[in-house]
């Protein structure tokens, strides 16, 4: 039964003040009926003895306290699921915002999901194929890890996303993959760029999009991932799908986290974010992962807008704590004009040596069995390239031997052909394998030192000797 009160005291902003509750509980969800008919809704956000504070996901504007009703539903916010979900666009809050049909739900799944017992969770190690050299051929994504995109304003970080969730695919399964995609707190044409471009390429028929614009709710935003995971969750360990959800913004989502906090009037931590940032971005990110004896999984790719430039700032500072790499955008590679401007070095991925070359076990393909060593090398000559460069334009062309030009020659190469593919150039991991050997022809055989002997003999490119 429905307990109804019409003791609300005080509404300030977003927050409403119920007095005299009884047996009301943390994220319970509220409708608040109003005279006129008038419905709105919200979540307890707080409750202290017989007083609970309500956070509204609408606005507060015209709400007539007096004569208002709170109606606590003894349940949290929900999602109804099924598969009929995967080619639909929602709202931040799981409602359709297509103009098709509401979805005939198979399940109702709270959105904060359930912990997975780290017991059961099964260590990743199968390689995903983006389409995009520098994530695959140095940083490579392995099912069911989380791996972070850290970008900055002005960096085209949303073409990235969209090229990874049109091209991604698991190679021995791609037939059930699925793409789960959360925009939050995104502009009205970043949501009509991502819509258009995921109808344009197809890539719509196995994605499910969830849409929260800038002007909605601060309170939506933060369910929007949540919304996404629980989306994710139901079609991996109920429908046995390989899902890859793609969550931009955080950062937006972490400022709507602030302004609810200060709303509530808590103690601000570093940056004037909550002291439970750290934990909050846990909950969501742990969400990833695979099972024991399921076979479905889900892999996470956070993108986050650097304040200021700032890797130090809390979004991405944390971020990097609780996931296992990153994948760092660099201002000075866009304005080259590489595409996408990935910058190979400080990016990392924890979990690439596990997800590529044989396996050593059972002897499956995971990439190809050169992938370890060309992966260290290209690494190594790029760096030292990289030293060239800042030297000759230090000390001039002439400080440099005849090796030191040729890695100089190499790390620009290496950026025009490996790394600047352009956002619509879907390369397999052989032809990512094959360019890494391409470019390393470069320089001579003598310094392909971390390469084993058998596979310079097997795949260095015969016509350069």
């Amino acid at each position: 039964m429905f307990k109804e009160y019409k003791s609300i005291k005080e509404v300030v902003g977003p927050l409403m003040l119920v007095d005299g509750v009884e047996g009301v509980k943390y994220n319970e969800l509220v409708e608040i009926y109003q005279e006129s008919g008038d419905v709105r809704r919200g979540k307890v956000l707080e409750v202290s003895g017989d007083k609970a504070l309500v956070q509204l996901f609408e606005n507060s504007q015209g709400l007539k306290i007096s004569t208002s009703k709170a109606r606590f539903l003894g349940k949290s916010l929900e999602l109804g699921v099924s598969t009929e979900m995967l080619g639909r666009v929602f709202d931040g809050m799981g409602n359709p915002k297509d103009g098709g049909a509401p979805i005939i739900p198979e399940m109702r799944l709270d959105i904060n999901g359930s912990p997975i017992n780290p017991y059961a969770r099964d260590y990743p190690d199968e390689f995903i194929q983006t389409g995009i050299s520098a994530i695959d051929g140095l940083n490579t994504l392995v099912r069911g890890q989380k791996l972070p995109v850290f970008s900055a304003s002005g960096l085209p970080h949303a073409n990235l996303a969209a090229q990874i969730a049109r091209q991604a695919k698991v190679l021995d399964d791609a037939s059930n993959f699925a793409v789960v995609f959360a925009a939050i707190g995104i502009t009205f044409e970043e949501a009509d760029f991502f819509i258009s471009d995921f109808k344009r390429t197809g890539a719509i028929e196995r994605a499910v999009l969830f849409m929260n614009l800038a002007n909605d709710p601060a309170i939506e935003r933060i369910s929007t991932p949540r919304m996404a995971l629980t989306a994710a969750e139901y079609l991996a360990f109920e429908k046995d799908m390989h899902v890859l959800v793609i969550l931009t913004d955080i950062t937006n989502y972490a400022e709507a986290l602030r302004e609810v906090s200060a709303a509530r009037k808590e103690v601000p931590g570093r940056r004037g974010y909550p002291g439970y940032l750290y934990t909050d971005l846990a909950t969501m990110y742990e969400r990833a992962g695979r099972i024991k004896g399921k076979k479905g999984s889900i892999t996470q790719i956070p993108i986050l807008t650097m304040p200021e430039d700032d890797k130090t700032h809390p979004i991405p500072d944390l971020t990097g704590y609780i996931t296992e790499g990153q994948i760092i955008l660099s201002r000075p590679l866009h304005k080259k004009g590489i595409e996408p401007p990935i910058d190979v070095l400080p990016s990392l991925s924890r979990l690439k040596d596990k997800g590529i070359g044989v396996d050593k076990h059972t002897g499956k393909k995971k990439t190809r069995e050169d992938h370890a060593d060309t992966m260290n090398q290209l690494f190594a000559a790029y760096a030292r390239g990289k030293e060239c460069k800042e030297l000759s334009a230090i000390l001039g062309q002439a400080a440099l031997s005849e090796v030191d030009k040729l890695y100089a020659k190499f790390a620009d190469e290496f950026e025009k052909q490996y790394v600047s593919q352009g956002f619509e150039t879907d390369r397999s991991i052989e032809d990512t394998l094959n360019l890494g050997w391409k470019l390393l022809a470069i320089l001579p055989k003598s310094e392909l030192k971390r390469i084993k002997d058998q596979y310079i003999e097997k795949y260095f490119p015969k016509t350069e000797e």
